[in-house]
Order: structure tokens, then sequence, then C-alpha cells
């Protein structure tokens, strides 16, 4: 868990300090705000070559977003995914930090909440050493870091944030935000589909982050719903 006070500017956008509620927006990191399938395989094929086994790096990367444990699990005995993982955790600062760039518009949708005079929490199922390299190497400006959530889990922690919004690419990722009672915001830039997520009950759909801060916009002056 990382922690960072941050003070906004109360003169670009909304105060703060005349608000009811200070906006929280929640993020998750990988195929939200960044595209980790490059690094993923390569740290995949790094672990591979070390355990004698050729991992189908295209099929495991199509669709990031549950634990690494499970996408494992199809590839190796049950006994040897800890360490597998543990492993993968090690090496993946060497192979995917600096691989690894940010979305088109994820910069301006963290500055958007900043405008707004709110604070960036991120939620992620990642593992938070690593999240924590990814955030410093792309300058994210956010407030607070939370790693190795999931699902469902990430509800506790949107809740004791105060979070009104968690924008994420998965269905799970709608799983938290639903579970929490925030709105879900949901791009197109991991490997779920507009149907997939909208059947897992989203409430907004953005093709990816360059939407986002018109939609926040919108949303803070009231208007809900999907962008389709």
């Amino acid at each position: 868990m990382v922690e960072r006070e941050h003070v906004a500017d109360a003169s670009i956008g909304a105060d703060p300090a005349t608000s009811p509620e200070r906006l929280v927006v929640g993020f998750e990191l990988d195929m939200t705000l960044i595209d980790t399938r490059a690094g993923f395989a390569a740290t995949l094929v790094a672990l591979g070559d070390e355990l004698g086994i050729a991992f189908p790096t295209a099929e495991m990367t199509a669709r990031l977003g549950p634990p690494l444990e499970h996408l494992l699990a199809d590839h190796l005995p049950a006994d040897e995914i800890p360490a597998a993982g543990d492993r993968f955790r090690a090496i993946y600062p060497e192979h995917a930090v600096h691989a690894t760039p940010a979305f088109p518009g994820a910069h301006e949708a963290i500055a958007a909440v900043r405008a707004a005079g709110g604070r960036v929490v991120l939620v992620t199922g990642k593992f938070a050493p690593n999240a924590q390299l990814h955030v410093d190497h792309l300058g994210f400006d956010i407030d607070h870091l939370e790693g190795w959530v999931w699902g469902v889990g990430k509800a506790e922690v949107l809740q004791r944030e105060s979070a009104s919004v968690y924008v994420g690419d998965h269905v799970h990722d709608v799983e938290g935000a639903l579970a929490a009672g925030v709105t879900s915001v949901s791009v197109l830039t991991g490997g779920c589909t507009r149907d997939e997520l909208e059947a897992a009950g989203t409430h907004v759909v953005l093709e990816d982050l360059t939407a986002f801060p018109a939609w926040l916009a919108g949303h803070l002056a009231g208007q809900t719903g999907s962008q389709r």
C-alpha cells in the first residue's frame, strides 16, 4: 500500500472545500492505464526459459486480468505454481517495466480528476511493488496505490478510499465497482468485449481513456450513461 498526500490546485476546476464530498476516482493499472502485453510476454518467455517450458504467450496475454497464478494453472503442476509466480514477479522489473507504455489518454484521465479537485487511487490486481515501478517510470500522479486485490475484493479498498468511480477494463473490475456501490467505467483496451462488460453490469463503456475527461465533465455536471 502506497500513500502520498496531494494538495489540489484550488484555482483549477472544482474547489474540494466547497464540495459536499471530494471526488475520488479509482483506476485499474494493467490494460487500463498501461499496455502490459509486451512486457508480460517477455517475462513469461524468461520464466519459461528458466523452467524449460514454452508458455503460449500470445494466448496468455490476450485476456490479461486474472491473477497470474490463474494463468499459470493450465501449464504447471499445482504445487509448482506458487514458486513460479514468485519468480515471475522477481524478474518482472527487468523485462517489463521499461517496455510498458501508458495507453493514450492515461495521463490526461488522471489530470482530469486533478482538475476537478479529486484524488486518484490505483486499485490493481498487480503485485504492489511492481505496480509502483510502473507508476514511477511513467510519472503517474496518484495519491494511493493498493495492489494484489481482485474482483469483488476491490470493493473494500474503493469504499475505504471513498471512491465514487472505478475505471477498469475487465468484467471483474466491474464486479469490484458494483460491490462497492460506485460507478463502473469500462474501457475497451483490455481483453473483454463491450458485450461482456455490459452483461457484467458496467454503467459506462468508453473506447479508451481519451474519452474519459469529457465523460467525467458530463458526469460531474449530472449526466450519466454510456458512450456507445
